[in-house]
């Protein structure tokens, strides 16, 4: 029985955050100072602030300014949209990320929609979303980007093959969708009430499973030889032992019996998307410094 390859996201990720530590040296020669990233914290979240702390870690390690700006979970949805006012016009910050979810008396729309699309480093604004969707250069989702560079590092020219995205979210299902037809994939966005959805992946020579479910996709719906990026993160608890473990959305021991590739969960998409971040915010301080896009990136 062969034994597909794991795909390593933290030595991918590694190397590309190396790539934006270049590129952010090459743009303080340029300008005299240094890309800003300003992340915004709404609440105590426990996961959130850990992940929004990683952030700023790495930020600073790639040579850019981190700014931070936490605020509690009662702050009123006028004076959220100030903040991301002032910052919008702060000329130190190129990029702008909430962090979601923010709490439910909050509109997350509107919030999206005030960040400027020059700075919107998440890619979530409609301006992004339609340009990406119409193949304009865009800033786009870090999540899905990350996970097209993995898959083309993997196999190389993506043309003509035959894509399967389980999940039809703005973060990830649509904006990836979207990518893989820039790349000339023949693609279809499947999820959770799609008919027969183990024969619509079994086609498939990449899946891109994005539904949060643990362990959905099973690995005999896998087509022998496919490749399989995995973006789900799901906590589950064991009945032997009661211990909790994080699955992705692809059920891995089975599916390593058939694919070429697949990404592991954890390890895999989880380290690409900080890196894309970092990634955006460099080619959006390029952008707003007027250098055009960063080389290589």
């Amino acid at each position: 029985m062969t034994i597909g390859k794991l795909i390593d996201g933290k030595a991918f990720a590694a190397t590309l955050r190396d790539k934006v530590g270049e590129g952010v040296a090459g743009f303080v020669e340029a300008t005299g100072r240094k890309p800003g990233l300003a992340v915004v914290l709404v609440g105590e979240d426990p996961a959130s602030s850990v992940y929004v702390r990683s952030k700023g870690k790495m930020t600073v390690a790639a040579g850019m300014e981190s700014f931070e700006f936490k605020r509690p979970d009662s702050i009123g949805e006028e004076d959220l949209l100030d903040l991301i006012e002032e910052l919008n016009h702060d000329d130190r910050v190129d990029g702008i990320l909430v962090q979601l979810p923010l709490p439910g008396h909050i509109d997350e729309a509107a919030v999206i929609g005030a960040i400027d699309p020059a700075k919107d480093v998440d890619g979530f604004h409609v301006v992004n979303s339609g340009k990406l969707a119409t193949g304009q250069e865009a800033l786009v989702p870090c999540t899905p980007l990350g996970c097209i560079m993995l898959l083309k590092d993997e196999l190389g020219d993506l043309s003509g093959l035959e894509a399967v995205v389980v999940g039809r979210s703005n973060i990830v299902g649509k904006p990836m969708a979207a990518l893989l037809l820039a790349e000339s994939c023949t693609v279809t966005i499947a999820h959770s009430r799609t008919r027969d959805l183990a024969s619509v992946v079994h086609r498939a020579d990449i899946v891109v499973a994005a539904v949060g479910r643990a362990e959905m996709v099973k690995g005999e719906w896998i087509k022998p030889g496919a490749t399989v990026i995995d973006v789900g993160i799901n906590r589950v608890t064991d009945t032997e032992d009661g211990k909790a473990r994080i699955v992705g959305d692809v059920a891995t021991a089975e599916a390593l019996a058939h694919v070429r590739a697949i990404t592991p969960v954890p390890g895999g998409v989880g380290p690409m998307t900080i890196a894309v971040l970092l990634r955006n915010t460099l080619v959006a301080a390029h952008a707003r410094a007027g250098l055009g896009k960063p080389e290589g990136l």
